[in-house]
């Protein structure tokens, strides 16, 4: 994961500025499942700090502490005024008690071992402490065309011709990446004794419409290219 996003740090930015819209809902959706969340919050995988910078200044939500594994994309979060470790997310020592709110913005995707990390987070989490798992299902849209362009290694072919919006994700960090269905990050997250799980969702419309306007998160996980698990300590 550290290569590819250090390479393309700036690549990631760019992507979503280029997709205002797309960037506008995942927003939202983040600020959501924040805004009654206790503090501190830990975002782990915070990439560029893009969404912690907004989140502040148009959210009044203040996320200070990442972890991010790519040390280009924790630079540019350092920047935007975080405190970033340089660590993946099986390998952050998880301060005990440190953190009543852990959020993985788009990161569940990039962990190698999601199962090992839920199960951390858990024994770091005071009594009443949250997960956030926020992330593309496998089973949506967005899931099953990037896996289409994984598997295929190019967005340049007749089968996804017509298929993918105008300025698709790169495929660098496609390649990079291992979706999980809802069910799976249920599965893990009850595995290990969260619970009072809920559910929000955004980017509804096909991938080939979702930047045409800024959506505002519903509840739920059945229509949803993006896709938001809260769950209780």
């Amino acid at each position: 994961m550290a290569t590819s996003f250090d390479q393309y740090a700036s690549t990631y930015d760019s992507w979503f500025l280029d997709n205002i819209n797309v960037l506008k809902s995942e927003v939202a959706l983040v600020a959501a499942t924040l805004r009654d969340a206790q503090a501190p919050i830990l975002s782990v995988g915070c990439g560029s700090g893009l969404f912690e910078d907004i989140l502040r200044r148009e959210y009044g939500i203040d996320v200070t502490d990442g972890v991010e594994p790519s040390a280009g994309m924790a630079e540019i979060a350092a920047k935007r005024g975080m405190n970033v470790e340089i660590a993946t997310a099986e390998e952050y020592d998880y301060p005990k008690g440190k953190y009543r709110t852990v959020i993985f913005n788009g990161s569940p995707s990039y962990i190698s071992d999601l199962d090992s990390v839920v199960a951390k987070v858990r024994d770091m989490l005071p009594e009443g402490g949250r997960i956030i798992l926020v992330d593309v299902p496998k089973e949506s849209t967005y899931g099953i065309m990037y896996n289409l362009a994984k598997a295929l290694g190019t967005w340049d072919h007749p089968l996804l011709e017509g298929v993918y919006p105008p300025n698709p994700y790169p495929i660098e960090f496609v390649n990079q990446a291992n979706w999980r269905t809802t069910a799976e990050k249920v599965e893990a997250l009850e595995r290990h004794g969260f619970t009072n799980l809920k559910f929000m969702q955004t980017l509804t419309t096909h991938p080939l419409y979702s930047d045409l306007k800024a959506e505002e998160p519903v509840e739920g996980y059945d229509k949803g290219d993006y896709v938001a698990i809260i769950a209780e300590k």
